[in-house]
């Protein structure tokens, strides 16, 4: 019997990839998407028509309203740095404790679907210094995930937070979605989309993604707003 895995799923290149991975290494995927006030909403879009395409059994959107905490350029009326990338700095892109409300949501799916195993496309190498992609908060979440379930809590388990895109650089990533069939024109990754939905080619994750198809040698097939600039020109 094919297992089961819920896969965090924003429809960005990331986390599309991750569902991909999942579904090759014989998981089924039961793909988890949030509507969480999001200033990129397009990427909503972009994961409603990819996920059956991609494989997934069953697709949920949750609506979390997280304007109402504010706190980031992604659920404020905060700018969004443009042109900027390599600083140490924690950017203000970083949404307050978004990756440990998301898995929260998915670790409750997971204990009603009766599965261990929870995917999430976090990276700790080509990444935008957001505190919750990194190794440490995995471990730490696994470990409260067997504390804070009744499944775990009765012994019937123990849960697997899976990060298969962790110690990749955006690179490998481009190139292992490719390897994998993932339909690039099928996800979105910019912060601050033009009302076409066409990526500003500027912002952080703009940045990243740009520099990873440069890195992998493939042409990103996306539209971009003209005049941004283009790391794959």
């Amino acid at each position: 019997m094919t297992k089961k895995a819920v896969v965090l799923y924003s429809g960005g290149l990331d986390s599309t990839t991750c569902l991909a991975v999942a579904r090759s290494e014989g998981f089924q995927p039961y793909a988890l998407s949030f509507r969480y006030g999001q200033r990129h909403c397009v990427e909503i879009e972009k994961a409603v028509r990819n996920a059956p395409l991609a494989g997934a059994a069953e697709h949920r959107i949750v609506d979390l309203d997280l304007r109402a905490i504010g706190g980031s350029a992604l659920t404020s009326d905060l700018a969004v740095p443009k042109n900027h990338l390599g600083d140490d700095a924690i950017p203000v892109t970083y949404v307050p404790a978004r990756n440990t409300i998301f898995l929260a949501v998915a670790l409750g799916w997971a204990e009603v679907l009766g599965t261990f195993d929870i995917f999430i496309g976090v990276n700790a190498v080509d990444y935008s210094g957001y505190p919750d992609c990194r190794p440490q908060f995995i471990a730490a979440f696994e470990k409260m995930a067997d504390l804070a379930t009744r499944a775990g809590v009765e012994g019937k388990g123990r849960y697997r937070i899976h990060t298969p895109l962790i110690d990749l650089s955006k690179g490998e990533i481009v190139r292992l979605a490719a390897g994998l069939g993932v339909d690039f024109t099928l996800t979105h990754s910019c912060y601050d989309p033009d009302p076409q939905g066409r990526a500003c080619g500027a912002c952080d994750s703009c940045l990243l993604r740009l520099k990873g198809f440069r890195e992998a040698g493939i042409k990103d097939p996306l539209p971009y707003v003209k005049g941004r600039i283009r790391l794959d020109d």
